[in-house]
């Protein structure tokens, strides 16, 4: 078992939230294992799309900083956390999908989908149960386009998931929707965890196209995306890049440290 509270002065910090969770066999590891202790606890992956919210979004950066498990979403920010001593691998809420739902049926986890919309959830509900022996799905809800984190639709949201019996419950709204969801449900949701996967289910079912894994592999995921959806994601990925200088001189200090560290 990986001991994230152990290793917290390796771990790369941003605006307050520690990246502890550093490649996707630890995050498994330990994500099942908090899920079989009953415990309630939220995981986000961090990438640089967040680190813009961060600075920008209170109440974004609160509900990060309540996760427990935190794991690194975007090359810029894995690079950065190697150079301040942490053996940080990308780690996305895509890839958490399917080994969590493959561990979930092995281990008598049951499992809630929520956001996205019907079909999705419908196709993803049916795929998932289909490939994975054992796993139950035991509910899955769509909000409406306009679902709001503090409203009585989340309200009733957060009383279906309690009522299914859930342990582990798979959040596809979007950032920051889905984050500060997720932080609410901490202080209401008995022995759940939630997990913000984005557009992951949506990828399952097919609604949306991931980018090639090649492009995944070698950092070039989002000029994939880019290149589909200019209009949409030409200004945010230049927000993303606008964010990368003050990132690397946020970290500056943890990489001297680290260096330090290694020559001493």
């Amino acid at each position: 078992m990986f001991d994230v509270q152990m290793r917290q002065h390796d771990s790369l910090t941003i605006d307050g939230v520690a990246i502890n969770t550093f490649s996707m066999p630890e995050a498994i590891d330990s994500i099942v294992t908090a899920a079989q202790a009953g415990d309630t606890f939220s995981v986000c992956t961090l990438n640089l799309d967040h680190v813009d919210k961060l600075s920008k979004q209170p109440e974004f950066r609160s509900a990060y900083r309540r996760a427990r498990f935190v794991t690194a979403d975007g090359f810029p920010i894995v690079i950065l956390g190697r150079l301040s001593g942490a053996p940080i691998e990308r780690t996305t809420g895509a890839d958490l999908v399917h080994p969590l739902c493959a561990e979930a049926g092995r281990n008598g986890l049951p499992v809630y989908l929520f956001g996205s919309n019907k079909l999705t959830l419908h196709r993803a509900t049916r795929r998932l149960s289909k490939r994975y022996s054992g796993l139950r799905i035991v509910g899955s809800h769509s909000p409406g386009p306009t679902f709001d984190p503090h409203s009585d639709e989340a309200n009733d949201a957060i009383q279906r998931i309690r009522t299914s019996g859930a342990k582990l419950c798979f959040v596809a709204l979007g950032a920051p929707r889905q984050e500060i969801f997720a932080a609410r449900c901490l202080d209401q949701l008995p022995s759940t965890g939630l997990l913000c996967i984005g557009a992951a289910l949506d990828f399952i079912a097919n609604t949306q196209n991931r980018a090639p894994r090649f492009t995944q592999k070698t950092g070039l995921e989002w000029a994939w995306r880019m290149m589909r959806d200019p209009r949409r994601l030409g200004p945010r990925y230049a927000r993303c890049a606008a964010a990368i200088p003050r990132l690397a001189i946020q970290s500056l200090p943890q990489i001297i440290n680290a260096r330090k560290r290694k020559t001493a």
